[in-house]
């Protein structure tokens, strides 16, 4: 399955803006594909207003988040995938979401076997109660 986070980033996006509130995205700018000024970078970490009023040309896609913004009175074009994203959330009062930093694929592949060492588990069973 794909990532569900682009999907979430615009959940959450959607959900902010509806109730008034600023969204802020938390990138991780050591993640590859990350298009971010450097000079605001602080700890391998940026934080981007991404309020309609701030940005021009946002979209949220599932492969690139891409928008242009102004820095220092600069326009820029910023670019990164969304697995870079490490969190959005409201400037106001802080509600939203952060990401873990690594999706986890609870998936067991179809090819995997059991491991022999483990004993089958015990199977459900119904019971007829009067």
């Amino acid at each position: 399955m794909s990532s569900n986070r682009p999907y979430l980033i615009r959940a959450l996006y959607d959900w902010l803006v509806d109730n008034g509130m600023t969204p802020y995205l938390m990138v991780n700018t050591e993640v590859e594909g990350v298009v971010v000024p450097h000079q605001f970078v602080e700890e391998g970490r940026i934080i981007l207003n991404v309020d309609p009023s701030a940005v021009s040309v946002l979209e949220l896609g599932n492969e690139w988040i891409s928008f242009s913004a102004r820095f220092s009175g600069k326009a820029e074009d910023i670019l990164l995938p969304p697995h870079a994203v490490m969190g959005i959330y409201a400037k106001e009062n802080g509600q939203g979401m952060l990401f873990p930093e690594e999706d986890v694929d609870l998936e067991q592949d179809p090819g995997d076997e059991p491991d022999p060492s483990t004993p089958p588990g015990k199977r459900p069973s119904l019971k007829v109660v009067k």
